[in-house]
């Protein structure tokens, strides 16, 4: 959606209205809540102090990173090619075929409105090398991940996680994973320490080893939804899909959903004080001298600094290649550093994105080094083993963000607060955070649900 059009169209309109909900910040969790309750006939009013659309999960133009990160040089090199062909994420993910937010674009149609492609690689670090992760049967066989009979010992284990069912317990091993830990099971299933690290972090994608004490219901939840997701498509060479042009396409497209079922979208405006009736619910939004009444308000925790604490810090750096990264396809791919293998607490995530998906020019690869920071080390020194497998980069941008949820469930005060992008390498707590909201407003789950033979022929004309 065009963020300036938009503007221009709803100057004319007045603020001074009733409203069932405002919200506030144009971040991807806001936009589609903003959809979901416009569709549900929720008269919706969508505030956002920028003038652009995405907020923390907006894509940047290379003109804009450099003004973001270099105020006092602004300006990139000439060499780097036209600033309008990239499109750098400023929250790198992506998304799983099967996962929570495809579902919910299949679920909205937003698909129309988007074109995707399948990331071509997955990779682990294991030792000092990196490796595939294999998508297919062949891959397997070939990968240096481990020797002959510890494959079969994991083939064997994830035909059990593939074939286990929870209410017939022929399946179960004498194990039911709603109550044995995680470790249990790997030990049942006689697995090595490295194939452990691979199955947690690369399959199931946990960020620590906390999972091994959780239900190992957790992990084969994960571990099935990789392999759906693997296959879901057509010679795909990982699970993952991400949009042309960028994230930032995301957000934009849900915010065309609501605008579509009469949403009312106005940036460049900021919001100056959250306005409570006598029994302390949000009643309204104060902008610019002009007051939206409203049922409800919905925003990301900037907008609520006394409503949310802090969870931890998140620190993420943008780098800009002229090469692909070493031991790699050379296109699109997300390379995961287990914290074991690092000697961290946490997992380190690179994800690299290039031309084919419409985001830098020919020849250029964006990779985006991320992980949750860590008490008593700089933060660059904590993901200097990802940085070191890039190699050498024409331009290098570092970030550090706090993340933070809020503190209560809105129930009493009407505000809902959503959390903070996390430093996982894929949108599946986005997608939970947002059934959270949508259950808290609307006092019923998010049932999604697969559109009809006659919207999917309609949707074919945008593919």
């Amino acid at each position: 959606i065009n963020a300036e059009y938009m503007g221009k169209k709803n100057k004319a309109r007045i603020m001074d209205e009733e409203y069932d909900v405002v919200i506030m910040g144009t971040g991807l969790t806001e936009c589609v809540l903003s959809g979901l309750l416009s569709v549900e006939g929720m008269k919706v009013l969508h505030l956002d102090r920028n003038d652009y659309c995405g907020a923390e999960s907006a894509s940047l133009n290379l003109q804009q990173l450099f003004q973001k990160f270099r105020p006092s040089n602004p300006t990139p090199p000439a060499e780097m090619g036209n600033v309008r062909h990239y499109s750098i994420d400023l929250v790198p993910k992506f998304m799983m075929s099967c996962g929570n937010l495809v579902r919910l674009l299949v679920h909205t149609r937003v698909t129309r409105y988007l074109e995707f492609r399948s990331v071509a690689g997955a990779y682990v670090l294991q030792g000092s090398a990196i490796h595939k992760v294999p998508c297919t049967a062949s891959e397997a066989l070939s990968s240096g991940l481990m020797g002959f009979f510890e494959k079969r010992r994991l083939k064997n284990f994830l035909q059990y996680v593939a074939e286990y069912q929870q209410d017939k317990p022929s399946t179960h091993a004498g194990m039911d994973m709603q109550r044995v830990p995680m470790s249990q099971v790997f030990e049942y299933w006689a697995l090595s320490k490295d194939t452990i690290d691979f199955v947690g972090h690369a399959l199931a994608l946990h960020s620590t080893d906390e999972y091994l004490r959780q239900p190992a219901v957790v992990t084969a939840d994960r571990c099935r939804l990789y392999q759906e997701s693997l296959v879901r498509f057509a010679n795909a060479k990982s699970p993952y899909i991400y949009p042309l042009h960028g994230l930032g396409e995301l957000p934009q497209a849900f915010a065309r959903l609501s605008a579509v079922h009469g949403g009312t979208f106005m940036p460049n405006k900021p919001v100056q004080e959250i306005l409570y009736d006598e029994q302390g619910q949000a009643c309204g939004v104060r902008s610019e001298g002009e007051v939206a009444r409203c049922k409800l308000v919905v925003g990301d925790p900037s907008y609520f600094p006394s409503k949310i604490r802090t969870t931890g810090s998140v620190i993420r750096c943008y780098c800009i290649l002229n090469h692909p990264v070493q031991n790699t396809n050379g296109e699109s791919c997300q390379i995961i550093l287990p914290q074991s293998q690092i000697g961290r607490r946490h997992d380190i995530y690179i994800s690299c994105v290039d031309s084919t998906l419409n985001v830098c020019p020919r020849g250029r690869f964006i990779c985006i080094v991320s992980t949750v920071l860590e008490p008593g080390t700089d933060p660059i020194q904590q993901i200097m083993p990802g940085l070191q497998l890039l190699g050498a980069c024409e331009a290098r941008f570092a970030q550090v963000s706090e993340t933070y949820e809020p503190v209560a469930d809105g129930a009493a005060d009407k505000c809902f607060i959503s959390r903070s992008y996390d430093a996982s390498s894929h949108f599946e707590t986005v997608g939970q955070d947002i059934h959270d909201i949508y259950r808290r407003i609307m006092g019923k789950e998010l049932v999604l649900s697969m559109p009809t033979p006659e919207q999917l022929a309609e949707d074919a004309q945008y593919c």
